[in-house]
């Protein structure tokens, strides 16, 4: 800024000095904004300044250079809710804008939402409110007004804005919790579901005793709570919503789980009909339901195992030590209510043990088959970046 004085009215001017006047980005904005390139997120930079200085402040933060202006892109009188198909170009190629007022910042999310992206915007000011409200996710920093705040889905409190890489991370974790989650409570409804349906229909036999569902919906419940605190592994690049994909798997892992407790259901039915078993031990139906009851309990948090992540289950990210703890409990709840008839009629050991063998055995193999999937299955929509 540049300071002069003038002795004749203003004919002369005699300048006196020039203040500079720096408002420097935080030191920890660069790195913020690599590490959320690195996340597979586009960084643009929108300010009221000139292009020239915003290209400046671009070339420090590590960012591209191609910084337009707001009012070139978006003339006046632009329709926000029918942006053109060359503002929207524009807006994609562009690392940053200019010269931009109130309304290009509102006009800028809905341009990138048009053309199929998912939005999230900083702000702090009133004028930033409308494109806060728009933006799929609206962040309001620390200091932000009261207006910013409101029309804001995240709220920062610390300074800067290296919380928001944390919450990327995080987000992305619990997504892929979520997944887990859906995965196996699909299956375990389908294997359910069906072993019943088909036991009844086949053999005429009632596989499951009204307490043993009860107990098996409680014994599941307590490690799906734990599963919100399990490691998983954060995805490098953006994710989305896959449904097809969702059912696919959920429905192959389904197969198999009816597959598991249809076959002890088998066993079970040729073990009856077989002398020289019933004389070992004399199964009966009471038997089987146990029998079923205790594969369930068991095959189905080994399912938990198998579908919680996309790599093998003996190699890493391993369990949580909360859901592994919690698995463990309930496991032995099982066999303990199976050997000593607490609410099932008993079975002795080796039969548990035949049991425990089975499971484990189904579990390699559904391991086997989710790796195979993973490797030689349809491409997941969920694979391809998000925008």
């Amino acid at each position: 800024l540049g300071a002069a004085s003038s002795e004749d009215g203003g004919a002369t001017w005699k300048l006196l000095g020039l203040l500079p006047l720096l408002d420097p980005p935080r030191p920890d904005a660069k790195e913020t904004i690599a590490r959320t390139k690195a996340l597979g997120l586009s960084v643009k930079m929108v300010t009221g300044d000139d292009v020239a200085i915003g290209a400046e402040i671009a070339a420090q933060l590590g960012m591209g250079p191609n910084l337009l202006v707001a009012g070139d892109v978006f003339p006046k009188g632009t329709d926000p809710d029918h942006i053109p198909t060359a503002s929207i170009q524009a807006v994609e190629r562009a690392d940053g804008f200019g010269r931009v007022f109130p309304e290009h910042k509102y006009e800028i999310v809905k341009a990138l939402q048009q053309g199929g992206h998912i939005v999230a915007m900083t702000g702090d000011g009133v004028n930033d409110s409308p494109a806060l409200k728009q933006a799929d996710c609206g962040i309001a920093v620390s200091g932000a007004t009261d207006a910013a705040r409101s029309a804001a889905a995240v709220i920062l409190t610390a300074p800067g804005l290296s919380t928001i890489v944390s919450a990327i991370n995080e987000s992305r974790q619990i997504f892929e919790r979520i997944n887990a989650y859906v995965y196996y409570r699909i299956a375990m409804t389908i294997a359910i579901m069906v072993v019943v349906v088909l036991s009844s229909v086949i053999f005429d036999i009632q596989p499951l005793t009204a307490i043993m569902v009860v107990v098996l919906a409680l014994l599941d419940d307590i490690p799906i709570m734990t599963i919100a605190y399990d490691r998983v592994r954060t995805a490098p690049k953006p994710l989305r919503w896959d449904m097809h994909h969702i059912l696919v798997f959920s429905i192959l892992m389904g197969i198999l789980a009816t597959a598991q407790s249809f076959g002890i259901v088998l066993i079970g039915m040729e073990w009856m009909r077989d002398a020289a078993l019933q004389a070992r031990f004399p199964l009966d139906a009471s038997h089987l339901q146990t029998m079923l009851f205790l594969q369930l309990a068991a095959g189905g948090h080994m399912l938990l195992f198998v579908v919680r992540t996309r790599a093998s289950i003996v190699f890493a990210p391993y369990p949580s030590w909360p859901l592994f703890g919690a698995i463990v409990a309930t496991q032995v709840v099982a066999v303990l209510m199976c050997a000593y008839g607490a609410l099932v009629t008993a079975l002795p050991w080796d039969l548990i043990g035949f049991v425990w063998v089975y499971v484990i055995a189904w579990t390699v193999l559904t391991d086997l088959a989710k790796l195979a999937y993973y490797r030689y299955g349809p491409p997941s929509r969920a694979d391809r970046p998000a925008r």
